[in-house]
């Protein structure tokens, strides 16, 4: 009975079978629709499937209905209600029909208004999408679009928005130019939040201020976005490339001959959005701002290290394998620990950083049993300080209103890091070098509208293997990646800076340069003020997960803090999303060897102000060494109280748990920060996090600065509280 979703989609059509199969499209779990099954589902029957309440089971309830199950049988193994499962037979039906029947216009009318998209309809046929498409327009079946009247009859209309279905009369007939389609960013899930409902809103808002007529389409009823008033026209549809295509052909104004569509807006709706961009653009439909060329170019490897080498810009080296041989040369050539990755992925999934030839070639044996041929990408990693810059570029100029620092060091997704405006650490020279490199990148790669830069910066005298004179001027500054696109960061440096990004991007996608609208190029002054980005996590939720922070993204929000100081804007952060320390309790302490000097200066600090330590054998030594008092707690599984039991029975307040090889730690520490989770006690695996949390906790926990967010940008602050 406990909530486990980060989101929800909402589909509409003239039938429950249709509207469901919208649903799932919708859902954007890697291209899965109701045709998919579980390879370890072959030749189970009804008792083997997983039809007890999981994300699965609507999955195992086709697959039942396929092998013949009966509904009121499956009826009372799912307990779902029968009439769902008439309806889920009916699909079924319709699958055995596009297997075995030869394709004529009545069929393909059918199985479309039973909801099969054309890519379902292509895998039963063995043809392709692209072929579907086409024979359906010939057959003349396209969807037209009903209105879903927000005023009940009652009022005319005045915002109506619309859903698909394939019928006569098409109540959504094309708006008049200028008009342009913004694709929003689909359901909230890890990886994909809010932030980018944000970006689409701000996008419609600055359209309509342009005098340009914005259509919305995107499939999340929870959002700002698909609110009836926010834009000038919505559609409530699954964003994936027959759909969107679907919408800007019914907004062609003019003949078939020479058709006018409106172009698409694909910078503010996520990697959803973006990855349409392609399909898009291969359809001969016109994109507003960075071409579908410049996008291509910042997401494929290839391509984009050809660029950086062009422009002098170092980036980590590393390399693309599809085969564990390959691997293993790869990453013994760069020296480990190496971060790999599946070669597309939305936040940070399946990535992991890897210690040794082992975990490597475990984690390249799974790569290539999911997905034989697929590349996958092997860099090497870096655990220097990160900093990311949002920034408008206009062709001319790069605006750059900030630089963000993360408070934990390269390693920890940039969504799970705590973010600070102004930057904390950095110099003079490698401030230079990010203005510098995010202005060529910019330029270069010719966007128009918003980018996102990831940067990782390494102490040291020249770039990692690169023979160049140390006074050269070279910076020991590397690119990590960069998002032709708006970033999760985009909302939060637009609140702390006063300059409304979103607005800026759009007007440049319509022409307007950055000097038009008052703005210059080059790295904006900073206000008087400091402003954290903390991530919030789900963990209580989701059982089984391990709150050890990496590579692959985990928290499903975030919040600020803001405050004149930087120790009171972390507290603020930390208090809002649930991680803040008490001024006084117990902690527990378990500290990787390679992390126990830079430990010292805050278990000092926990020891001077009366925190109670209990640590594991290794950390318990170094505590003493300290001069400190500290109780000694065993392993898991030892005589009690141990490293588990302490936290478990409520013994602790706080626990810091770091780790000395990822894969280790997965294994061996998952266990207390679990216990951590179900106590809901702050747990941190993070040495830097942990740094900022007890800093926090005894310098900014108890006086902060109250005041409107304006009045910190504009330097008016409130009274001390």
């Amino acid at each position: 009975t406990q909530m486990k979703a980060t989101g929800e989609v909402m589909a509409i059509d003239r039938s429950f079978e249709a509207a469901l199969q919208k649903a799932v499209r919708s859902l954007e779990m890697g291209g899965r629709s109701l045709l998919w099954e579980d390879p370890e589902w072959k030749g189970e029957g009804i008792e083997e499937l997983p039809l007890h309440p999981t994300d699965l089971r609507l999955w195992a309830m086709m697959a039942a209905l396929r092998r013949g199950v009966g509904v009121e049988a499956l009826a009372r193994k799912a307990l779902v209600e029968p009439w769902f499962l008439f309806g889920l037979r009916r699909i079924v039906e319709m699958e055995r029909r596009l297997g075995s029947e030869e394709m004529t216009a009545d069929l393909m009318r059918e199985a479309k208004r039973t909801g099969m998209s054309d890519d379902g309809i292509a895998a039963l046929t063995g043809s392709t999408m692209e072929e579907v498409r086409r024979l359906r327009k010939e057959m003349g079946m396209r969807p037209v679009y009903k209105m879903v009247d927000t005023c009940a009859a009652e009022f005319e209309a005045v915002t109506p928005y619309f859903y698909s279905t394939y019928e006569t009369e098409n109540e959504a007939e094309p708006l008049p130019a200028p008009r342009a389609l913004v694709i929003g960013s689909g359901p909230i899930r890890i990886g994909q939040g809010i932030e980018f409902d944000y970006c689409s809103v701000h996008a419609a808002w600055a359209l309509d201020d342009a005098g340009v007529s914005s259509i919305m389409v995107n499939s999340n009823p929870e959002t700002v976005s698909t609110d009836f008033d926010t834009s000038n026209r919505l559609y409530f549809e699954p964003l994936d490339e027959e759909a969107v295509r679907d919408i800007i052909e019914n907004e062609g104004l003019g003949s078939d001959e020479a058709r006018d569509y409106p172009p698409s807006v694909v910078q503010f709706g996520g990697q959803t959005a973006i990855n349409l961009s392609q399909a898009i653009a291969q359809a001969g439909l016109p994109i507003l701002g960075s071409s579908a060329d410049a996008i291509d170019i910042a997401t494929d490897r290839e391509r984009f290290g050809e660029l950086m080498t062009r422009l002098g810009v170092p980036q980590p080296p590393g390399d693309t394998v599809t085969t564990v041989e390959d691997g293993r040369e790869v990453a013994e050539r760069l020296g480990f620990p190496v971060l790999v990755r599946p070669s597309y992925v939305l936040g940070g999934r399946a990535m992991e950083i890897v210690d040794n030839v082992t975990e490597l070639e475990r984690y390249l044996r799974l790569a290539v049993e999911a997905a034989p041929g697929r590349p996958t990408l092997i860099d090497k990693y870096f655990e220097g300080r990160e900093v990311e810059v949002d920034a408008v570029v206009d062709g001319e100029q790069v605006l750059i209103p900030g630089i963000m620092e993360h408070i934990e060091r390269a390693g920890v997704h940039s969504g799970d890091s705590m973010a600070v405006y102004p930057d904390m650490s950095l110099s003079e020279h490698e401030r230079d070098a990010i203005v510098d490199y995010s202005t060529r990148i910019g330029l270069a790669l010719g966007v128009r509208g918003l980018m996102n830069i990831q940067y990782v910066i390494m102490n040291e005298s020249r770039p990692w293997g690169l023979t160049v004179p140390v006074d050269s001027g070279l910076s020991s500054v590397y690119v990590i990646e960069v998002n032709p696109r708006s970033s999760r960061t985009v909302p939060f440096i637009s609140k702390v800076t006063g300059i409304p990004m979103v607005k800026l991007a759009t007007n440049v996608m319509l022409g307007r340069s950055l000097s038009d609208q008052g703005y210059e190029g080059g790295l904006q002054p900073a206000p008087p003020m400091v402003s954290v980005k903390a991530p919030v996590f789900s963990m209580a939720k989701l059982l089984g997960v391990d709150t050890l922070l990496g590579p692959e993204m985990k928290s499903t929000g975030e919040v600020m803090g803001i405050d004149t100081e930087f120790r009171p804007a972390v507290a603020k952060a930390l208090r809002a999303a649930g991680l803040m320390l008490p001024a006084s309790g117990s902690l527990l302490i378990t500290i990787a060897d390679r992390d126990k000097a830079q430990a010292v200066p805050w278990l000092e600090l926990l020891g001077q102000r009366g925190y109670r330590l209990y640590a594991t054998s290794g950390t318990a030594t170094l505590i003493r060494s300290l001069g400190l008092s500290v109780e000694e707690v065993g392993k898991l599984g030892d005589e009690e109280p141990n490293s588990y039991s302490v936290v478990a029975d409520g013994t602790v307040d706080g626990v810091v748990n770091t780790v000395a090889e990822v894969a280790a730690a997965l294994r061996d520490g998952f266990e207390i920060r679990r216990a951590a989770v179900e106590r809901r006690i702050p747990c941190y695996t993070s040495m830097d996090t942990a740094k900022a949390a007890i800093e926090a906790a005894v310098y900014g926990g108890t006086e902060f600065n109250v005041a409107r967010t304006v009045d910190y940008v504009r330097g008016n602050v409130g009274s001390r509280v």
